[in-house]
C-alpha cells in the first residue's frame, strides 16, 4: 500500500489545500493529513479544532485519513509506513522553502521522498493568513474554503477581531 503525508498547520484549511489533498489520493492508496505543530507560529485555531475543521471538510472523501503530528514529520512518516510527502506549491516562494525541507526530511528518513503538487490555477492566491483576513473583517469565503467550515471561522475570527478592539 502506498501512503502518503499531507503535512501543513491547516489553520484554517483552504480549497488550496482540498485540491492538493484530493489530487494526492489519484496517486496513493491512503493518504494521511497531518496537522503539525509549530511552537514557532500563534494559530487562530488550536490542533484540535484544525483537525476537526479538517475532518469536516474531508468527510466523505474516501483513502483520508487526518491525524496531528508534535514531532518530525520525518519520523512520523516511518511510522505510519508512508514513503512520500506530499506538498502543495504556489509560486516560486514556496518552492525554495519546501525544497530546502525536502532535502532535511530525506536526509532524516532516506526513504521519503517529497512529492510536489502544483496548485489549481483558481487557488493560486489562497493562503491561510489571508483566509483569517478576510473572515475577521466579515469579507466573503465564497471560494476561498468548503463551504461547511465558514460558519465557524466567520464565529472565530470576527470574535478575535471584536476582543483586539
Amino acid at each position: 500500500m502506498r501512503i502518503a503525508i499531507c503535512p501543513g498547520s491547516y489553520d484554517p484549511v483552504t480549497n488550496g489545500h482540498i485540491n492538493i489533498i484530493e489530487r494526492s489520493t489519484q496517486l496513493f492508496d491512503k493518504v494521511i493529513v497531518v496537522v503539525l505543530v509549530n511552537p514557532n507560529k500563534q494559530t487562530a485555531f488550536s490542533r484540535e479544532e484544525r483537525v476537526d475543521l479538517l475532518k469536516l471538510a474531508l468527510q466523505g472523501m474516501p483513502k483520508i485519513e487526518v491525524d496531528t503530528c508534535d514531532g518530525l514529520v520525518a519520523e512520523y512518516a516511518r511510522e505510519k509506513g508512508a514513503t512520500a510527502l506530499v506538498k502543495g506549491l504556489r509560486a516560486m516562494s514556496d518552492f525554495e522553502y519546501e525544497f530546502q525541507m525536502a532535502l532535511i526530511n530525506k536526509r532524516l528518513n532516506s526513504e521519503l521522498e517529497t512529492v510536489f503538487i502544483t496548485t489549481d490555477i483558481n487557488n493560486m492566491f489562497l493562503s491561510s493568513s489571508a483566509v483569517r483576513e478576510v473572515a475577521r473583517f466579515g469579507g466573503s469565503l465564497s471560494g476561498f474554503v468548503p463551504k461547511v467550515i465558514e460558519p465557524k471561522l466567520y464565529e472565530r475570527l470576527a470574535a478575535q477581531a471584536g476582543d483586539a478592539e
